[in-house]
């Protein structure tokens, strides 16, 4: 009965591990996990566990007010390298590229106890971009002996860094699970519905939704400044849309949103958003305008085009499948592109009729299965 230590500690993280938590438990006892949590990011982790059903069986509550990343780094390192010595597991998963993940593979060295990564493979040309995450990502590869990549793409980067074939699973993304599960199992609940419905009534069902999201910290300053000041644009443009965009609590992202949108009627600047609420409102979007790594993968689920406001991307299969669109901080750009998916009706059919590329739902029970029998078949 393989014993295995789930580790994050963001609200991406939690989001995309959560299907595994919940494909263990259904294996009836042939799988058991202990889920620890870090906490680097405490009031986001809090919020979306709760709501995916996910209890954590140790939290290191490792936040601390203006923490520096090395000084996060450093700490999670020491305290999770001490629990997983106490708990000995027979394998540490860890997901993606944060630096809870890059801290608790190392831990899970130092301990020798083997490492599995769930969204492995993910590269893109430049170390530094997205930064920390690019490295972080690449140093998980080098300590993982497991890599659950989510689509042939991603297993290819890792053949071509020295991967063994026999170490790598394609998966898809567990991200497309969770956010099954939202929209069929969470949505669809009476009490869930009309407490969407009350949330966001002040959205006018006469316009069309463009859902905006931005806070990647290589956009921060100038960058995120044009963003900015072409959705103005945009809105000037297209008296018949509004645009929601839930800002990120680093003061670097607030102040230039309130001070080049805040002064906008039909700019709705909110708090961050619950992910059931996230899930809502994407599948209400007309068009959504993102530098999120997760959005990329979602939005596809839900017929919804997506702008991708960053120069580089890890996730090239949306880009090369047509369902994102690669218009990084160039404000001229973005206008261009979102003007002509808002005013092309046959350009935006074009793309909310392709496939996905990142899977089907089902990535956590083909982990699950691999981790009850590395050497079988998984569908």
């Amino acid at each position: 009965m393989p014993h295995v230590m789930l580790i994050f500690g963001t609200r991406p993280e939690a989001i995309k591990m959560a299907p595994i938590v919940r494909a263990i438990e259904q294996s009836e006892g042939a799988v058991t996990s202990h889920v620890l949590v870090t906490a680097q990011h405490r009031h986001m982790l809090d919020q979306v566990m709760g709501i995916l059903e996910v209890t954590a069986d140790a939290d290191l509550d490792l936040m601390k007010p203006s923490q520096s990343l090395a000084g996060y780094t450093a700490l999670a390192l020491e305290r999770v390298t001490e629990h997983i010595a106490e708990v000995r597991p027979d394998m540490v998963l860890v997901h993606g590229d944060t630096s809870t993940a890059m801290a608790s593979a190392l831990g899970a060295f130092y301990n020798h106890v083997p490492v599995g990564h769930v969204e492995a493979g993910l590269r893109t040309a430049t170390l530094n971009s997205p930064f920390p995450e690019e490295a972080n990502r690449r140093i998980v590869t080098r300590l993982a002996s497991t890599h659950f990549a989510p689509t042939e793409q991603a297993r290819a980067n890792l053949l071509a860094e020295g991967v063994s074939p026999s170490d790598v699973l394609v998966t898809g993304n567990t991200v497309i699970d969770s956010l099954h599960w939202v929209k069929n199992e969470l949505l669809p609940r009476p009490e869930v519905a009309a407490r969407l419905a009350e949330r966001y009534g002040f959205l006018d069902p006469g316009k069309r939704l463009v859902l905006v999201t931005n806070h990647r910290r290589e956009n921060f300053g100038t960058g995120m400044e044009r963003v900015f000041t072409a959705l103005r644009r945009l809105v000037e443009r297209f008296p018949d849309i509004e645009i929601v965009f839930p800002v990120h609590l680093n003061p670097q992202a607030r102040e230039p949103a309130m001070r080049l949108l805040g002064d906008l009627p039909t700019v709705h600047l909110i708090e961050p958003v619950e992910y059931v609420d996230f899930v809502h409102l994407m599948a209400r979007a007309h068009l959504i305008i993102t530098d999120s790594g997760g959005v990329q993968e979602e939005a596809p689920s839900l017929d919804v085009p997506v702008l991708v406001t960053r120069e580089t991307t890890e996730r090239p299969e949306a880009v090369e499948a047509g369902t994102a669109l690669l218009v990084g901080v160039n404000g001229d750009l973005l206008v261009s592109e979102a003007s002509r998916l808002l005013s092309d009706e046959a350009a935006y059919a074009h793309i909310v009729g392709l496939r996905n590329p990142y899977g089907d739902g089902l990535a956590a029970p083909r982990i699950v299965n691999h981790l009850l029998d590395p050497n079988g078949v998984t569908p």
